[in-house]
């Protein structure tokens, strides 16, 4: 029964990395070819990251008018509750930042070079959840990162020797890992404020977004740059920051049902090396070509990932029988007392 229990949760698990490795590629991909194709090339970042929000918002609310019709329906209802909200404002803030500085290094880096920014996240992760969370991480476990950065420090100091960087936008990525690791130590803090329900996280989320991003859009030159933008009435526009917008929704969904059934740094060790594999694809999908040492990096950081994935899991696999074992001594315990 145990094992069992155990197959069931390790199934889910890799169902969830898979969806999050899917809808975030996905979104990637989207993203760079409204901000930097040559189709398009569409420089307003912070709008981009406002319609996302703002299309996630009419989303829930859509998705829980239509689930009233259906009997026996479990889907939350949207009422606005201020205390909620405000509970939840931390999350959205470390997302607001996220997003933005994740589409500010997009545009300026490119899809082949986007893992730059990934190559701290691990790092951060690792120190916010030893002084926010509290949590160790095991030697082995912090071995494995160590592989992690050195395969990404190598993968950046080869791409600085094949091409003229834009340190601006490692330094948007640098900022953007730092908020990556805080929004996944936040999310699990802040579900219990939601009911551990995903989908009032993601309403309130990014209705918080929604007016955090208001000021830094009014402020920035990015609405004019829209409304100026030659092919504003072109319905393939429109149409394609509907479908960031929705696949955004997912990635953010999808991102908080990895944390919820893993940890903050099991979250970002998979967004690490989902990054590699996005770059891979982009340098295929771009046709980029690269050095062996390049792709050595590129191995480097699988291979920390993946190791560091035997690991989480045998250390998962010891804690969950510890705690059938404690589980079965305390029935016995309860049995001899009412003898």
């Amino acid at each position: 029964m145990a094992e069992e229990n155990f197959l069931r949760k390790s199934l889910k698990i890799a169902l969830v990395v898979a969806l999050y490795w899917f809808t975030s590629i996905a979104m990637v991909f989207f993203n760079k070819r409204l901000l930097n194709s040559d189709e398009i090339k569409l420089n307003a970042p912070i709008f981009v990251t406002f319609f996302q929000c703002f299309v996630a918002v009419i989303l829930c609310q859509t998705i829980a008018f239509f689930a009233k019709f259906k009997r026996g329906s479990t889907f939350p209802t949207f009422k606005f509750d201020q205390k909620v909200s405000r509970e939840v404002l931390p999350v959205s803030i470390c997302f607001v930042s996220m997003i933005t500085f994740n589409n500010l290094s997009l545009r300026d880096l490119g899809v082949p070079f986007y893992n730059v920014g990934r190559s701290l996240t691990t790092l951060f992760n690792v120190i916010l959840s030893y002084f926010i969370l509290k949590k160790t991480t095991s030697p082995l476990a912090l071995v494995c990162c160590g592989i992690i950065m050195l395969g990404y420090m190598l993968g950046i100091n080869i791409e600085g020797d094949l091409v003229n960087l834009s340190y601006i936008g490692c330094a948007y990525g640098a900022i953007a890992s730092f908020f990556v690791s805080l929004n996944a130590i936040f999310t699990s803090r802040v579900l219990p404020a939601v009911e551990n329900n995903l989908w009032k996280l993601g309403y309130y989320n990014n209705l918080n977004s929604c007016v955090l991003l208001l000021p830094a859009l009014l402020l920035s030159n990015d609405l004019y740059t829209v409304y100026k933008f030659p092919d504003l009435a072109n319905l393939y526009l429109w149409g394609a920051f509907i479908l960031v917008g929705i696949f955004g929704f997912m990635t953010g969904f999808v991102s908080t049902w990895q944390i919820q059934v893993t940890t903050p740094l099991t979250h970002n060790i998979s967004g690490t090396a989902k990054a590699c594999a996005q770059t891979i694809l982009a340098v295929g999908y771009y046709h980029t070509p690269k050095t062996a040492l390049w792709w050595l990096s590129n191995m480097m950081v699988l291979a920390g990932s993946f190791f560091y994935t035997v690991v989480r899991r045998n250390q998962m696999k010891h804690d969950h029988d510890e705690k059938v074992q404690f589980e079965r001594e305390k029935q016995k315990s309860g049995l001899r007392l009412n003898v």
